[in-house]
């Protein structure tokens, strides 16, 4: 969650405390008028991970829970979903809790920018975190599913491997090319009021590339063969979508630079 800058109107959520469940139900209340937009996210981050992301910082404001301290309760909730997977058998208690720990972890990754809204502390050194926890997730994520296919096959042949080196690959390039862009952009951000409406269907279609479906993908754990068909799918769903959006982000850049040049502007 970007908690670089806290705008004025979320500064001007801070230092509103109260008591008991008026006190929750105001956070709630406070948070709703102060989201990030949600054009352009999957269904599952829009209607499941926000809005339980928002009933959970606003408890956790109340309790005096910092937005570092609920990145490191994101941390350390996700190191031991992924922990599970790489270490534990692929079976029916893993295929329980590794999908509730990656899920609730996502949750509190949602916590920490709300906190951050409600208690008026964006910080470099936070947006920071919050990004280093997210890329290392991503990456140890991955490296965990291989570790578990080398350990416990699910299919006959070394070739399986190949699919989460490719799928870490392709969730990297992804993550990174969503952080860099932003600064590679020289004009201000779009008023969202000015833009085109989204495609209703944009934010289902989006579904497979969405971080928490991945987490409910390890439902399938106990089912060897249904998983390595899930994730391959998702996977390959991945590795479309980047490229649909390499290219589109490569043409906006062209774009940019060619209009920068028109003017004589560096």
């Amino acid at each position: 969650m970007n908690r670089f800058e806290a705008p004025a109107k979320e500064r001007s959520l801070a230092g509103r405390t109260g008591s008991g469940r008026a006190a929750i139900q105001d956070n709630l209340e406070r948070l709703r008028s102060a989201q990030k937009p949600a054009r352009g996210t999957a269904a599952y981050s829009r209607y499941v991970n926000r809005p339980l992301g928002r009933q959970v910082a606003a408890l956790a404001h109340r309790l005096g829970i910092s937005p570092n301290q609920a990145t490191v309760v994101s941390a350390t909730l996700s190191a031991c979903g992924i922990a599970l997977i790489a270490l534990r058998p692929p079976d029916v208690l893993s295929a329980v809790l590794v999908p509730v720990l990656l899920a609730f972890g996502y949750v509190m990754d949602s916590v920490d920018g709300q906190l951050a809204r409600l208690r008026g502390q964006g910080s470099a050194a936070g947006e920071w975190l919050d990004h280093t926890v997210d890329l290392v997730k991503t990456l140890c994520l991955h490296l965990a599913v291989l570790i578990s296919w080398y350990r416990w096959p699910p299919l006959e042949g070394s070739v399986v491997l190949l699919i989460p080196m490719g799928f870490l690959v392709v969730a990297t390039t992804t993550y990174f090319g969503l952080i860099l862009l932003p600064t590679l952009r020289r004009a201000a951000p779009a008023d969202p009021a000015t833009l085109p409406p989204e495609n209703p269907l944009r934010a289902w279609l989006l579904l497979p590339v969405d971080y928490g479906m991945v987490c409910w993908l390890f439902l399938l754990l106990a089912s060897p063969t249904l998983f390595f068909a899930g994730y391959s799918a998702f996977g390959i769903c991945a590795a479309l979508a980047l490229a649909a959006a390499l290219r589109k982000w490569w043409r906006e850049l062209r774009t940019q630079d060619r209009e920068r040049a028109a003017v004589g502007v560096p």
